[in-house]
């Protein structure tokens, strides 16, 4: 393909290169609803766990059916996540008629597809906001604690040295995946700063360097030429890919530059070492000295979603998932310039829950992002990266205890290193029982939370709905952890709406709101609706109406 002969098609990936020149928007707006909905930041240390009796609060046989277990330490730990591909690749599946693989299906990627509009701090670190709401089952409510990083200052980042790691293979001449690729390369060269630099490893059956680490400005013609020669071969050897990406990057490592590698490819890996912890042991050194992060774009209608979420949540990166042309917009005007920076690493979550206050508890999503409570302020435990204007969303499901509506719940807190020297931070906020006093899906609740419940849930009933429990373990699964259970309404979270239900107020939401974002959601749920055989609330020429049941 030539420079002349780019497809119009591929026109909204300009913002790809634009956005690292830019910015692109990076940074977000703030509603000033911490305040109202009772976070705030703490004038102390984090809250350690509370002292109490271990293994024996908040067991009760009426909870049984509900599948959630007491927290005898009431605190729940887990890395920062940023990824959004589970979202992106279900909403594609949808749109072709096909119920995505619930094992593949992570709430929490779901939830964070949406901006918030989270309080912002000054420097690097984070803002903590805590908020939530009481959900229709009037014995629990629904938490959500969100951390934001300030946005990027296009005009101060360091040069930027990019290697991009790009699938040949024979499964990527299907359209929509090389194409996009090649074009979003050469429209980013025009692009990037004259004094960025890119490098390009091509993988199949074997790995190749096809350009060096090249310094952008003079050399356009050339990185335009390698470019346009990219064409599909073989089989899908990922791991003599990465491995190849990583040696360019180092060898071409710059000082005073930040180094990425970006893995473009379907993940379909046939050929070679396929197992994600064995391909990054090959890369273990370039990525703890050097500190080179990997960032995945997964692309395709068949998608090895589960291998690249692997490879960047153990790579200290992220992965994100283009299908259309808006989704590209997105990802390479806000996503990527977003992972070129940084602004934590090793970033670490930890509520604790008062015991005075909180019977039960259940995180929503984060299962193979679980840490060990005692690893929290260790810092030699990995924890996620994450980049300027991010914000990262947990929700969870609480019931409090008889008579304690004015008690205190929790304190949030997170955990950083800072990017540059690896100095420790932290940063907490605390809620109080009366800032869940108002309904979730009332006038003055805000649409924010309101829209990241939808998406919550909406990835828990795909789940059930399919009778799929994700294994306690990210190793192993018990007989009782197997992905086989029947769906039935136990398996489903304390106060959640039905997928009709939700549908609804998806429709509502988007509406009120604008957002097409919030309307792809709406449509999503429709055709998950009707796959699954589900009666569909009312269709839109009726009004937004309320859901069926009590919201």
């Amino acid at each position: 393909m030539g420079r002349a002969g780019i497809r119009t098609g591929a026109l909204a990936l300009v913002m790809a290169g634009a956005m690292l020149a830019t910015g692109c928007g990076a940074g977000g707006s703030s509603d000033g609803n911490r305040a109202r909905e009772g976070g705030g930041k703490a004038d102390s240390a984090p809250m350690p766990a509370p002292d109490q009796p271990r293994g024996t609060e908040g067991a009760q046989k009426d909870d049984e059916s509900r599948e959630i277990a007491p927290e005898p330490d009431y605190l729940s730990t887990f890395a920062l996540d940023v990824d959004t591909a589970s979202y992106g690749y279900a909403r594609r599946s949808l749109e072709e008629g096909r119920i995505p693989d619930p094992a593949n299906v992570r709430p929490e990627e779901f939830v964070n597809s949406f901006r918030q509009d989270y309080e912002r701090p000054d420097g690097d670190g984070f803002s903590v906001t805590v908020d939530g709401a009481r959900t229709s089952d009037p014995d629990w409510s629904l938490l959500r604690v969100g951390l934001a990083t300030r946005g990027s200052d296009e005009e101060r980042r360091p040069p930027a040295a990019l290697t991009f790691v790009v699938d040949i293979s024979g499964s990527m001449s299907e359209p929509g995946r090389l194409d996009l690729v090649r074009d979003s390369l050469d429209l980013m060269t025009d692009r990037l700063r004259s004094d960025d630099r890119v490098a390009i490893v091509t993988f199949s059956d074997e790995a190749e360097t096809v350009l060096e680490m090249t310094r952008i400005g003079g050399n356009e013609d050339r990185i335009h030429d390698v470019i346009d020669d990219l064409e599909p071969t073989d089989s899908t050897n990922v791991a003599a890919g990465v491995q190849e990406g990583y040696d360019t990057a180092v060898d071409g490592k710059v000082p005073g530059s930040t180094n990425r590698v970006v893995l473009l490819s379907d993940a379909l890996a046939n050929t070679g070492e396929t197992d994600a912890d064995a391909i990054l042991e090959r890369i273990e050194d370039a990525r703890k000295e050097h500190g080179i992060t990997l960032f995945g774009v997964g692309v395709g209608s068949d998608y090895g979603d589960q291998l690249m979420e692997r490879l960047t949540n153990k790579g200290d990166g992220h992965t994100t998932y283009v299908s259309e042309l808006a989704e590209a917009e997105r990802v390479f005007c806000e996503d990527l310039p977003a992972h070129i920076e940084l602004r934590a690493r090793d970033a670490k979550a930890q509520v604790a829950f008062d015991p005075n206050t909180v019977k039960q508890f259940k995180l929503i999503g984060y299962e193979n992002r679980k840490v060990a409570d005692e690893d929290f302020r260790d810092d030699s435990v990995d924890g996620g990266e994450v980049g300027p204007g991010h914000t990262v969303t947990a929700l969870y499901a609480v019931r409090l205890r008889d008579g304690g509506d004015l008690g205190h719940v929790a304190t949030a807190s997170v955990r950083w290193l800072d990017p540059d020297n690896r100095a420790p931070h932290e940063e907490s906020a605390r809620i109080e029982a009366s800032a869940l006093n108002r309904p979730l899906w009332g006038s003055d609740t805000d649409e924010s939370l309101q829209v990241a419940a939808v998406a919550g849930y909406f990835a828990d009933g795909l789940r059930t709905e399919s009778g799929y429990r994700p294994c306690e373990s990210e190793y192993t699964c018990t007989e009782g952890d197997e992905g086989t259970q029947p769906a039935t309404p136990d398996g489903t979270l304390p106060g959640a709406p039905s997928l009709p239900q939700l549908r609804t107020q998806a429709h509502r939401l988007a509406t009120s709101t604008g957002d097409s974002a919030v309307r792809d959601l709406a449509n999503s749920l429709t055709q998950a609706c009707r796959l699954l055989g589900l009666e569909a609330a009312p269709e839109k020429g009726d009004g937004p109406g309320e859901p069926e049941g009590e919201l």
